[in-house]
């Protein structure tokens, strides 16, 4: 999230200024995507779990941001199939409940699936705002598409917003669309690569067998490149034809993405490194929350900040 969360970046030829903020505290359990945020930010990430932190290690800070695992809560999560609560996984933001009662920061936000709104028929999301409230903090939730925002994809996430402060709380609006009409959005076009090597695309006999389930192909797995990609994920490294994750049509040929491909769709700037395999590129690349709408919405917590009282601010991540 840290990209979006500094600014500082240039992406489809538009500057996304640096935000004032210092990061104070960054941790993840991925150590890939540990290995990833390290080799671009000076700021250092740890690699831990947060049930296993001493809180007390965190530094004093005044927003704190965090997602807890998406695969528990995901609408399209077949294995396990939305376990919400019961799923370990789900657990976590009670790990970051306890930061927030310990440490007080001014804003917290987190990020997850749209499905976190209708997960356990229904009843998960209202528990988890209750916790939330309980700290101390105001509440306010919307889920954003990230074609809305000049990206190059249909991704719907909820974001969660809490402020201690009601002044802040009361001045805070989501970020605006930028993009209202189809004409408007970003084009899959704008992220693809000319000359991609052979490896990315699909084999005859592949092709074959998904041309015997057409129809199934046709409900969005193809995409058209003319308008903003379907929703990428972190197992493209595993993409076939029959299953549910984007490809492209290249004339007469199906392939997929490139890791590169995929970054840009997730709005990432070219200068961004991406090193390790290409199976943990597509992960992490995957499992990310997009920096350009990260952008927007620290821009809105800030904005509304500033109107109150102006002054330098932390983050923890």
């Amino acid at each position: 999230m840290d990209l979006g969360l500094v600014g500082g970046f240039k992406y489809l030829n538009k500057v996304y200024r640096k935000h004032p903020v210092d990061i104070k505290y960054v941790m993840d359990n991925d150590e890939n995507a540990v290995r990833i945020y390290n080799e671009n930010f000076e700021h250092k990430c740890q690699n831990k779990d947060i049930r296993e932190i001493d809180i007390n290690e965190i530094p004093e800070h005044n927003i704190l941001i965090g997602g807890f695992p998406c695969q528990s809560f995901s609408i399209i999560a077949q294995n396990p199939p939305r376990l919400g609560f019961k799923d370990e996984r789900g657990k976590l933001f009670f790990e970051m409940n306890k930061i927030l009662k310990l440490k007080q920061p001014d804003v917290f936000v987190a990020e997850n699936v749209k499905g976190l709104l209708s997960v356990n028929n229904k009843e998960t999301f209202p528990l988890v705002l209750k916790h939330f409230e309980e700290s101390g903090y105001h509440i306010k939730y919307k889920v954003l598409n990230s074609s809305d925002y000049l990206i190059p994809q249909r991704r719907e996430r909820i974001f969660i917003i809490r402020s201690s402060d009601l002044n802040n709380f009361i001045h805070f609006e989501f970020p605006e669309q930028l993009s209202h009409e189809k004409d408007e959005k970003i084009s899959l076009s704008t992220a693809l690569e000319d000359n991609i090597d052979e490896k990315y695309y699909f084999s005859e006999k592949a092709v074959k067998g998904m041309l015997k389930a057409r129809e199934k192909m046709n409900k969005g797995r193809v995409q058209d490149i003319t308008k903003p990609c379907n929703t990428i994920n972190a197992h493209l490294a595993k993409v076939t034809l029959n299953g549910t994750d984007p490809v492209l049509k290249i004339g007469e040929r199906y392939r997929r993405f490139t890791p590169r491909e995929a970054a840009r769709i997730q709005s990432f700037p070219e200068k961004f490194k991406f090193i390790l395999s290409e199976f943990q590129q597509y992960k992490v690349i995957g499992n990310a929350v997009p920096p350009v709408l990260m952008w927007h919405v620290v821009h809105s917590i800030l904005d509304a900040i500033n109107k109150t009282k102006v002054k330098r601010l932390t983050m923890v991540a």
